[in-house]
């Protein structure tokens, strides 16, 4: 049974995804914090998403992100492929349709053929870090006036869901009842990646050339956990059900969605899910000939690069073999391991050694 402080946002084929009002959590007493960190833990645990509300996020300032977004697509190709997206370890810049194809681990040998086959219907820009040597973002700064308020929306835009992020994580800190500031450590430093996402119109016929066709393929994330504002019109994005179908998950007005990656997953040694889920056509009518475009903004969160990831305190037996509660995993330098996976989704990239 879900705990008392979740509403329900999605339910169906045995997926509930709880919707959360946060603020108990960012405002509330003791009680009240508690509350919402078991709903969070809990929803992560049995679905590995949640929606949450009341975030300390304005609707204007995520209405001036997405506009900035759109603005920034509408560019012509030949200045978004001066920014161009150029290595996993940068993981940086502009990505235009046909370069990445979002896969399975297992898939991660075939994703040069994958793409060849039905690449993603997708551009996207990735904004890391600041500051890091040799790894400097994309920026359309010195290209015009829009360029540069583009530049300083985003560069505030990474700095806030960089709080909430730590805020996120110290709610699966209490729900776990380990010291609240247990993550603080792992987070502090931002290595994390503010993603937008532009998805072109579509006519309806490009969907029915192959089973593979979708606006994202189905995947799971890569790092800690992720945050998913959605442009609050077009729907599209699917999560996985126990039953194994693909469940829509709305946009739903003044809410975010979250789900838990495989690095958080394998960090809290399977106690947490890491769940499957693709971006389709959105619902339409019979009659509907062209999909309209879709927008949205993914917030990656992972542990600060330099950290060795191992199982969290409690989720494991000390000295037990992993199948009698021990733990499941070896250690892993959490940078290595975001390389890794990265590489296994670009064209063109060459394939790292994997350490899953």
């Amino acid at each position: 049974m879900a705990p008392a402080a979740a509403e329900t946002a999605v339910s169906k084929d045995g997926l509930d995804l709880p919707l959360i009002d946060f603020s108990g959590f960012l405002h509330g007493n003791e009680q009240q914090k508690l509350e919402v960190a078991k709903a969070m833990l809990h929803g992560f645990k049995n679905a590995g998403f949640v929606y949450i509300k009341n975030y300390d996020i304005s609707d204007e300032t995520v209405t001036n992100v997405f506009a900035k977004s759109a603005g920034f697509f509408a560019r012509p190709n030949e200045e978004k492929d001066q920014l161009a997206w150029t290595t996993p370890q940068a993981n940086r810049g502009y990505a235009a349709p046909g370069r990445e194809k979002t896969s399975l681990v297992e898939e991660a040998d075939k994703v040069d053929a994958l793409i060849a086959e039905a690449p993603d219907l997708k551009e996207t820009f990735e904004i890391g870090r600041e500051g890091v040597d040799g790894l400097p973002n994309n920026w359309p700064d010195k290209m015009d006036a829009k360029g540069e308020e583009f530049t300083k929306t985003m560069k505030e835009f990474f700095i806030t869901c960089k709080e909430l992020y730590m805020q996120v994580m110290r709610s699966i800190a209490l729900g776990m009842e380990i010291d609240e500031s247990y993550f603080d450590q792992y987070t502090d430093g931002g290595d994390n990646n503010l993603r937008l996402l532009h998805y072109p119109p579509q006519h309806r016929s490009v969907f029915k050339q192959g089973k593979n066709v979708v606006r994202t393929g189905r995947h799971t994330d890569y790092g800690a956990v992720t945050l998913l504002f959605q442009d609050g019109k077009n729907g599209g994005l699917q999560v996985k059900s126990p039953q194994g179908t693909f469940i829509d998950a709305p946009p739903i007005p003044g809410t975010i969605v979250i789900n838990s990656g495989d690095l958080l997953a394998r960090w809290a040694n399977d106690t947490i899910k890491s769940t499957e889920h693709q971006v389709v056509e959105p619902p339409h009518a019979e009659d509907f000939e062209v999909y309209p475009a879709r927008y949205s903004i993914a917030y990656f969160c992972n542990p600060n690069f330099d950290k060795f990831i191992e199982a969290i305190p409690g989720t494991f037996v000390d000295g037990k073999a992993a199948t009698e509660g021990g733990k499941k995993y070896p250690g892993i330098n959490s940078g290595d391991y975001l390389v890794q996976r990265l590489a296994a989704t670009f064209k063109g990239v060459p394939r790292y050694q994997t350490a899953y």
